[in-house]
């Protein structure tokens, strides 16, 4: 399976001074497919040390951070030398041992020429729950779940993913419907890599949907392992909430959906502590479209995503006769599928996306990005006979130079405003 993390990888090695590498995502991502394969290919050895499975690592690194001692035991648990030149050591779970996690500092400052991996799918969690961090001492990578062009090469489909990537809109469009017929196998399988290698072997949605639902099940257990107890019960009904809360026609997350009367107060700890799992992701309301988009952020509005396409209809109950064959109740939730599917294609991609509504709220762009100088404004739609009320009207209050909306519509560019083919959104996104 090829990712596209891996490149950045190799950067990383390419590095001069390069530090250690945390890289970070939720579980079930690939993190340690990829660090093992990455060692496999690109150093003598590999060096891997697991701090859930293993318990005695953990005496190690509390015993002090003279590197030195920490590798010579590291040797011992590894059963051969560890090689500076030759050697990854990849230090997984890491979260489950603040003092593996403090030591990062010392080996960056006293022996930098060691080839440090370290993850865990609750590093998040972990740091921001008060674990010392060697800030400045450390590299970052986040992980996500395959992209639609992740997917495609791993399907099978690598010349259509090269010419995806090749921008040629005349050759792309002999595939349309093909590629449309791959996006809604893709809303339904999503990125796991589990999910994505199984169906590849049998073509079975049963069996695809059986390994999402236990994903499902790991995620909740570990809200009962990990999360504070008095914050269990607020997660599981945020957890639980999310889809129908994306499905509403007004899309914006409402505490009092959960709960009545509920307020954020009560609730904001709970989304934090999803958020730092790598599980949702937050895009914030702005009314204005300035620079910094941050600068003008409502914080008290926004709207929760998952981490992947397939796990919310999932999460959702949508089958995949549902999605594949166009049944009513999947156009009731095209539209938030098609959002989840554009958000996850921004995030992979590095950008920190808004979503804007004026304070009357009589429009609402999806998405805004802020890329250089310019602010954004992206529009999903997921039909192909489709009008753009809330992005003309955007439109025509800012004169935004660069106005997106992505739908299965094909190939359009008007003096106001470019279509983009959802299918080939990945790839404006990386050439634009």
């Amino acid at each position: 399976m090829k990712r596209a993390a891996y490149n950045l990888l190799l950067d990383w090695k390419g590095k001069p001074g390069r530090k250690p590498l945390i890289i970070q995502g939720a579980r079930q991502v690939g993190k340690t497919w990829l660090m093992r394969e990455f060692g496999k290919k690109e150093f003598g050895q590999t060096a891997y040390f697991n701090f859930e499975i293993n318990k005695a690592l953990h005496s190690i690194f509390k015993s002090g951070f003279d590197t030195s001692k920490i590798i010579s035991s590291l040797n011992i648990v590894a059963g051969f030398k560890i090689e500076p030149s030759n050697t990854l050591i990849i230090l997984d779970e890491i979260q489950a041992c603040p003092e593996a996690i403090t030591s990062l500092k010392y080996f960056q400052e006293n022996s930098p020429e060691y080839n440090i991996f370290a993850a865990g799918s609750l590093l998040g969690v972990a740091i921001h729950g008060g674990v010392s961090f060697p800030v400045g001492k450390v590299d970052f990578l986040t992980v996500y779940p395959l992209d639609f062009p992740e997917f495609l090469d791993a399907m099978g489909h690598s010349q259509l993913s090269a010419a995806l990537e090749s921008g040629d809109t005349a050759l792309i469009e002999n595939f349309n419907d093909l590629l449309i017929d791959l996006l809604k196998q893709y809303y339904f399988i999503g990125g796991m890599p589990e999910v994505v290698n199984s169906f590849i072997k049998d073509l079975d949605y049963y069996h695809a949907r059986e390994i999402q639902n236990n994903i499902l099940t790991a995620y909740e257990n570990d809200f009962s392992k990990h999360a504070p107890i008095s914050q269990l019960p607020r997660i599981r009904m945020i957890w639980q909430s999310i889809v129908g809360q994306l499905a509403k026609e007004n899309s914006k997350f409402i505490y009092s959906i959960l709960r009545k009367g509920s307020r954020a107060k009560e609730f904001e700890l709970s989304i934090e502590w999803l958020k730092d799992a790598g599980l949702i992701h937050k895009v914030i309301r702005v009314s204005k479209p300035g620079l910094p988009v941050s600068a003008y952020a409502d914080w008290s509005d926004f709207k929760i995503y998952l981490n992947d396409v397939g796990l919310m209809c999932a999460l959702g109950n949508l089958n995949a006769e549902i999605i594949l064959s166009g049944h009513d109740l999947f156009k009731e939730f095209k539209g938030t599928v098609s959002e989840q599917f554009v958000l996850q294609q921004l995030i992979s991609q590095g950008f920190h996306p808004y979503y804007w509504a004026p304070e009357n709220a009589d429009a609402e762009i999806d998405f805004l990005i802020q890329k250089e100088n310019q602010v954004v404004p992206i529009e999903v739609k997921s039909a192909e006979n489709i009008r753009s009320r809330s992005l003309r009207s955007y439109y025509d209050k800012y004169q935004s130079k660069t106005c997106i909306r992505t739908s299965l519509a094909g190939f359009k560019k008007q003096d106001w405003m470019e279509n983009i083919p959802l299918y080939f959104f990945h790839q404006w996104l990386r050439k634009k």
